[in-house]
């Protein structure tokens, strides 16, 4: 068991492109003839023959139960076998598929390596433990793996295309298009390989180029799903919600994994509340919570489960957040209507991240606040909260994104209150004062990207080099709200002679509470939708959110239903910066700038 942070979905999940079922039946009739061929490591036939005829039947009844979707008892065939003969390394392969198929990756993947030391050679073998660790993250081994599993098999273009992904989630999006350009002269009828060149382009962040590759896919194989369900990712980034759900939902039609229905459920859950239609949306994001999703993360139960149709006056309801930290924050804009909901009578308990504790606790002060914490327990995600010994009586639980079925059916739900959240009135003196003590100019805080760039994900941030611009605009004093390591980029900003300052005596990633107090403290807020920017909204201090085309949280809108007071700067479209950064910098001349010294001259 293992503690995590917070898990969070991304606004467009990704369907697993890796291609090779280690378990297909494919596969395990190969694994079955080997079985039949070798018997046990280091035994004849004649020596050995009830003892080899033993761990084959173990072996074959193992490979039936995977081919039956009973992995757990396909374990136990395994370890069976490994008993008699540890070294006997189809054995550890099988046993690795297993634990693969019950969600034990960990383990599967301490097997594969157990297996790979007893059959260097075997290519299925390779591509099998290249696939999981790609899985795994483990990008650079599984580099090593596909190019290991191609100098045994030249020429697999499976393996290869994996090879490519594994460039494209490095980022490495010129090695991945040449790989697949070179693949694609001599394979032009595989629809797989037009499929991921969309990918890696649409990664890059050219969601107008990736369209005629995901085309070509689709016209290959018209049911191709993921190339459909890839199109409409595409299609949401550019901003066209109407075209991707159609896509979507053409791509749902007929899919049997039910992994591939839940992912697709949630990008459809997004695609709604783009459209608008926040009573669908919120439904279908429900799909957030399938077992089906390795992601997925289950709750600890206190009383039942919530359902919309639940009347909660009088009630105890222990809410979690949810998902990422800004999540967390962007979602409690309804706890005041849930705290109505049960009235004088009822209670609100919020399990949430502790480093937001103190806000949340200051901000409804009528409820009961926690930490919770998640970990990772045989393969899944579970949340936990600690309500004391004995717990109190707790009538209902849900988590908290799932009460918008309720509170938040329409646009019009939302109130029109700039802020939900309650700084710390004393901290807010205390950084005016550091702040005028720093220069007399107007401060505008900046960040500029998440703790997670890794991916597709970096396509949503803005370069910091196009920052120089806005952070050259005159008689602004920028103070830097980074969290993170940060340094290479204050680095080349003291190079560049921008005048970025640090605040003193703050962890800008753990002192969340203080946090909000500096962003209240200072003229504006300015960066894309992460932590920081989601707090200083929720506080009601001036911010300016750099928006990206396929922003689910705009709700339809051409604002931040959850933050009314806060202004968008949305981009044109992925990677097409120039636009926003220059109507941010006009903007910060023109009302930061010139209107706070000129304000500052006449008083």
């Amino acid at each position: 068991m293992s503690v995590q942070t917070s898990p969070r979905l991304a606004a467009t999940p990704k369907l697993d492109d890796i291609v090779g079922d280690s378990a297909s039946a494919e596969r395990l009739a190969a694994i079955s003839g080997s079985v039949r061929r070798t018997g046990g490591h280091g035994k004849t036939l004649k020596a050995a023959r009830a003892r080899q005829a033993l761990m084959v039947r173990h072996l074959q009844t193992a490979l039936k139960h995977i081919a039956a979707g009973e992995p757990a008892k396909a374990v136990d065939e395994a370890m069976a076998v490994l008993q008699l003969d540890e070294r006997y390394g189809l054995a550890w392969h099988v046993l690795a598929i297993s634990l693969e198929k019950a969600g034990e990756l960990e383990k599967a993947f301490t097997a594969y390596e157990a297996a790979l030391k007893l059959l260097p050679d075997d290519p299925a073998l390779v591509g099998d433990i290249g696939g999981l660790a790609h899985r795994l993250g483990h990008l650079d081994l599984a580099e090593k793996l596909y190019l290991r599993h191609l100098a045994l098999k030249p020429g697999n273009p499976p393996v290869a295309n994996n090879l490519a992904s594994v460039y494209r989630d490095q980022n490495r999006y010129g090695e991945a298009i040449d790989l697949l350009s070179t693949l694609i002269a001599a394979n032009p009828e595989m629809a797989l390989l037009w499929n991921s060149l969309g990918s890696v382009v649409s990664d890059r962040g050219d969601m107008e180029q990736s369209l005629p590759f995901y085309d070509e896919a689709i016209r290959l194989d018209p049911d191709f799903y993921k190339a459909r369900y890839n199109r409409a990712n595409a299609r949401m980034g550019l901003g066209d919600p109407d075209r991707a759900l159609n896509d979507i939902e053409a791509a749902l039609v007929g899919v049997r994994i039910p992994e591939d229905i839940a992912t697709m459920g949630i990008s459809r859950a997004f695609t709604q509340m783009m459209l608008g239609d926040l009573a669908a949306g919120f439904e279908t994001y429900e799909a957030r919570f399938d077992p089906a999703l390795g992601a997925a993360v289950s709750f600890q139960e206190y009383g039942r489960r919530w359902e919309p149709s639940d009347d909660l006056e009088g009630r105890t309801l222990l809410v979690y957040g949810e998902q990422g930290l800004g999540d967390e924050i962007l979602f409690a804009n309804l706890l005041g209507d849930v705290i109505e909901a049960v009235g004088p009578r009822g209670k609100v308990i919020l399990a949430c991240v502790g480093r937001l504790v103190p806000l949340f606790q200051r901000s409804f002060p009528g409820i009961e606040v926690h930490t919770h914490r998640t970990v990772t327990h045989q393969g899944r995600l579970k949340r936990f909260v600690d309500l004391g010994s004995p717990p109190p009586p707790v009538d209902l639980w849900t988590p908290l994104g799932s009460l918008f079925r309720r509170f938040r059916q329409s646009v019009d739900a939302f109130p029109e209150t700039p802020a939900f959240l309650t700084e710390d009135a004393a901290r807010v003196a205390h950084w005016r004062g550091v702040l005028a003590e720093q220069s007399p100019l107007p401060k505008v805080g900046v960040m500029w990207k998440s703790l997670l760039m890794k991916g597709n994900r970096v396509r949503g941030f803005v370069p910091f080099d196009l920052w120089a611009p806005v952070l050259a605009t005159p008689g602004i004093q920028f103070v830097n709200l980074q969290y993170g390591d940060c340094s290479v980029e204050m680095a080349r900003a003291e190079a560049a002679g921008l005048a970025l300052w640090t605040p003193p005596g703050i962890d800008l990633k753990q002192d969340l509470d203080d946090v909000a107090a500096l962003c209240c403290a200072l003229d504006v807020v300015v960066g894309p939708m992460a932590a920081t920017t989601n707090i200083a909204a929720a506080c009601g201090a001036p911010t300016w959110v750099l928006s990206m085309p396929d922003a689910w949280t705009r709700f339809g809108t051409d604002g931040l239903p959850c933050y009314p007071a806060a202004r968008l700067f949305p981009v044109d479209g992925f990677g097409e910066w120039e636009g926003a950064m220059g109507r941010l910098q006009t903007a910060l001349h023109q009302d930061i700038a010139h209107t706070v010294n000129a304000s500052t001259v006449a008083a």
